[in-house]
């Protein structure tokens, strides 16, 4: 049973490792996909349950296009498939679907999918699911700063009226909790142009577990080494109290 936490409130995965979990069993790369999608399954079901409010899952870079084109039209396909088989559940369990990136590029049919299930689960008040496709935080903060200027040409805002709440409010993640835990799962340790503003203060979290290996037990050692953290956001220790010193004060 899982011990008692201080459970953050927004979380972001790196779900990286699937080709490398594959090639270790000698398989092709798409298998490690496939088996990398039964994983967000269960962690969307486990995340949900314990009480996270917003769940954000990298599942397509804007850098990604540069892989082989039968690997990219293979993920579109098993990324589509996915929407249509887990929906039902998503909207049953009260997950408001929300897909982050720039779907200018991505198949129309698959856009198709991703507008009926946003539109389908908008209503629904439990965790937030954020899956970012054909993301990249560079693209993400260029955009806040196009939408920020447009509104300066229309006389919407003076220029002087721009700060940080006001280029915030035009971030994909807009309204939602800020992030507490960034997770990275394959070993590999940078961020790989993933929410750069929003993992502003996150505490980074390193996996070496291949993200098809990645179980609830993986989530809950993730989470407790949060909850052990001093969350300072720029002050000393001193300046907090005991009971904030803990993850999430």
């Amino acid at each position: 049973m899982r011990e008692k936490l201080q459970t953050p409130r927004h979380v972001a995965i790196i779900m990286d490792g699937n080709g490398r979990w594959a090639k270790s069993r000698r398989k092709p790369r798409f298998s490690g996909h496939k088996q990398g999608v039964k994983t967000v399954r269960r962690t969307v079901e486990y995340a949900a349950s314990i009480g996270i409010e917003s769940l954000t899952l990298y599942a397509f870079s804007s850098e990604n296009w540069g892989r082989p084109e039968a690997e990219v039209k293979l993920l579109f396909e098993l990324l589509s498939l996915s929407i249509s088989e887990q929906l039902a559940d998503l909207h049953k369990n009260n997950i408001m679907l929300n897909v982050i990136g720039d779907q200018t590029a991505l198949p129309g049919r698959l856009v198709k999918k991703i507008v009926r299930a946003v539109d389908l689960t908008q209503h629904n008040t439990g965790m937030k699911l954020n899956i970012a496709l054909n993301y990249g935080a560079r693209w993400e903060l260029a955009s806040a700063a196009k939408e920020l200027a447009l509104g300066c040409v229309r006389g919407e805002i003076k220029p002087e009226q721009i700060d940080e709440a006001r280029l915030e409010g035009c971030l994909s993640t807009a309204g939602q909790a800020e992030l507490d835990l960034l997770i990275r799962t394959g070993g590999e340790h940078r961020l790989s142009n993933f929410l750069l503003w929003q993992a502003a203060y996150a505490e980074l979290y390193f996996s070496d577990t291949y993200w098809p290996d990645f179980n609830e037990a993986e989530l809950d050692e993730a989470l407790s080494w949060f909850a052990s953290r001093k969350r300072r956001f720029g002050k000393t220790d001193e300046q907090i109290s005991p009971q904030a010193i803990k993850a999430g004060g």
